[in-house]
């Protein structure tokens, strides 16, 4: 590949993983931020790969991904649960 396709797809990784930053910490619904953070994760598995650390890459998928992202969506779920429980009043006593 040439050094001009290389430094677009680089551009293209990165404007795409600030987008789901981004995203995924402005969104209001706590189901759809976990799975920003999932893709998230994934995505910038695809940038330590680009960037030659493929221990890097697979620790991130596996870990950052994989593991934490099933953590959080439990997490997300018994949060709803609860809140579904207590009518819809959050633990400080707010709208949930």
């Amino acid at each position: 590949m040439t050094a001009g396709l290389l430094l677009l797809f680089d551009l293209v990784l990165v404007t795409t993983l600030v987008g789901l930053a981004i995203a995924a910490l402005i969104s209001p619904d706590l189901r759809r931020a976990v799975m920003l953070f999932i893709a998230f994760g994934l995505w910038l598995a695809l940038v330590w790969a680009r960037l030659r650390a493929p221990d890097v890459a697979l620790a991130e998928a596996a870990i950052g991904a994989g593991l934490g992202g099933a953590l959080m969506l439990a997490a997300a779920r018994r949060a709803a649960r609860r809140a579904s429980a207590n009518g819809g009043i959050d633990a400080e006593g707010g709208e949930a």
